[in-house]
């Protein structure tokens, strides 16, 4: 666990930073091809951070080259697994080393708060990377009960040359849930961080060559999705896209797909995400404080904020009271000080959006927050469901807003969990054991919590059901399925010259 820092060390942290500014292809920085570049900018006070080179269509092609490359002469791809696993357990300690830097900068990039960066962001970064590489020799393959004139062996082998591209709300975080499994499994990869949070991402590539990974293996393309994005989903020789952002986005990575060379596509993307608090729910001062978290932890941009609460009508005000009184500890401010809980939103554009689904509301309807400042920031804000036609009930909103519906029955709030396009996550508030586990199975979601907020820990897979997510699952041993493919290894014993094997 990381340690926070004071505010003025953070400042001081920040004023001293080189921040890069290129692509990193072939384990080296090097400038877009056609020399452009784009601006970077620091949410929380609109300054320009840096300017990052905007790569095109010929910058992807030369980086899946050198991936190529890299795949197919071996030097990553058939290294043995524990020398692959002694790198990147390297490039942990590496992460480890460096962890006031990196949230530093990720707070700069982002927005987010330093003491998410510190707390959660980086731990779990590091602790991704490392269990993916602990896990690289303990996986063993299959033989089947063939007959005994026969040895059938399934083996897995690392897919190829890998697209990963990444969204801007856990910029590291979401780049160690990919490279993990992927680098543990041998491939080669080409990602694209999000245009809006470039920078961690190229540091970590740097300090990934230090631990030892070779030339090749691990390429950064930074750009727009049209320049970028697009070119990975439709590459040839790219062999499967890892994508987690916005539904919409992820449509169109299927669509690259089918009209190029049918690469595999694992998508995660959307979620509206229900929050249960049945009548007979234990300690509701520890249930809203749960709430709170899952709403606005990290401004409610995040795919499985629990943005929908729905709540029995015998003790939604009891409970409205105790969030109220949790939501004065989360201290809306400037990002790289500590005791801040809400930092800026990502973009002014994306400020835009959020703060346009708040104005809708009607002002009878908003129990707590609606304000906003400097362009980027909004509070916390609660807003009494107005019915089911309701869009802040209906559609991702991805900022610091929930909303409230009233239930009467269990069997009524299941329903109305259910009644979204999305299923990433769900959570239960409940003291009945058989109410919980009834409610679990029903509840259309890759995640459901009891009693809880939480995406579970690095062993636990993370994906969604409908709209939410298709193709495989990001974090735990599963993740590396995506990552590899079964090949039927058949060896014939007998002295037969031919037999049939049917």
């Amino acid at each position: 666990m990381s340690t926070l820092l004071t505010h003025s060390e953070y400042v001081a942290i920040a004023k001293s930073l080189t921040l890069p500014q290129n692509a990193f292809i072939n384990n080296g920085y090097r400038p877009a091809i056609s020399g452009k570049t784009f601006d970077t900018t620091n949410p929380a006070t609109g300054d320009l951070l840096t300017q990052v080179a905007a790569c095109n269509t010929e910058d992807v092609d030369l980086a899946v080259e050198k991936a190529r490359e890299a795949f197919d002469d071996g030097r990553w791809s058939r290294l043995a697994p524990a020398q692959r696993k002694e790198i990147l357990i390297r490039l942990s300690k590496l992460l480890a080393d460096n962890i006031h830097e990196l949230a530093v900068l990720e707070s700069l990039d982002s927005g987010k708060t330093i003491q998410d960066c510190e707390m959660v962001d980086l731990p779990d970064t590091i602790a991704c990377i490392k269990w993916h590489a602990e896990a690289i020799d303990k996986l063993y393959d299959q033989v089947s009960p063939a007959s005994d004139d026969h040895i059938a062996m399934i083996v897995r082998q690392a897919i190829g040359v890998v697209g990963l591209v990444l969204p801007w709300n856990f910029p590291l975080l979401m780049l160690a849930w990919k490279i993990g499994p992927a680098l543990a499994a041998g491939c080669s990869v080409v990602i694209k961080p999000a245009e809006e949070t470039s920078l961690s991402a190229l540091r970590v590539a740097e300090l990934a060559r230090d631990a030892g990974l070779p030339a090749g293996v691990l390429n950064i393309v930074t750009g727009t999705g049209v320049d970028v994005g697009e070119p990975i989903g439709r590459h040839p020789d790219i062999d499967m896209v890892s994508f987690t952002g916005s539904t919409e986005t992820g449509r169109r990575f299927l669509k690259y797909s089918a009209e190029s060379n049918l690469k595999e596509v694992v998508l995660e993307m959307g979620g509206k995400n229900p929050c249960i608090v049945m009548d007979d729910a234990e300690d509701l001062d520890v249930v809203a404080s749960h709430v709170v978290n899952g709403a606005f932890w990290n401004m409610g941009e995040n795919c499985s904020a629990s943005s929908r609460l729905i709540v029995h009508k015998d003790i939604k005000d009891s409970l409205l009271d105790k969030i109220k009184a949790h939501l004065r500890e989360w201290k809306v401010g400037d990002p790289l000080n500590p005791d801040t809980r809400v930092g800026p939103l990502v973009s002014k554009e994306h400020y835009s959006k959020v703060s346009g689904y708040v104005q809708q509301a009607a002002s009878d309807n908003i129990l707590v927050g609606g304000k906003s400042s400097n362009g980027t920031h909004i509070e916390p804000t609660i807003v009494e469901s107005s019915g089911s036609d309701d869009p802040l009930c209906n559609e991702e909103i991805f900022g610091p807003v929930l909303s409230v519906i009233t239930i009467s029955s269990f069997d009524e709030a299941i329903s109305i969990a259910n009644n979204t396009p999305y299923g990433l996550s769900a959570a239960l508030f409940t003291a009945n054991g058989k109410r919980a586990l009834r409610g679990a199975r029903a509840l259309n979601a890759g995640t459901v919590t009891i009693n809880s907020f939480g995406e579970g820990d690095v062993s636990t897979p993370f994906g969604g059901f409908k709209q939410s997510g298709f193709g495989g699952r990001d974090k735990s041993i599963h993740a590396h399925d995506q990552y590899t493919q079964l090949k039927t290894i058949w060896i014939d014993l007998s002295d037969n010259e031919i037999e049939s094997v049917s």
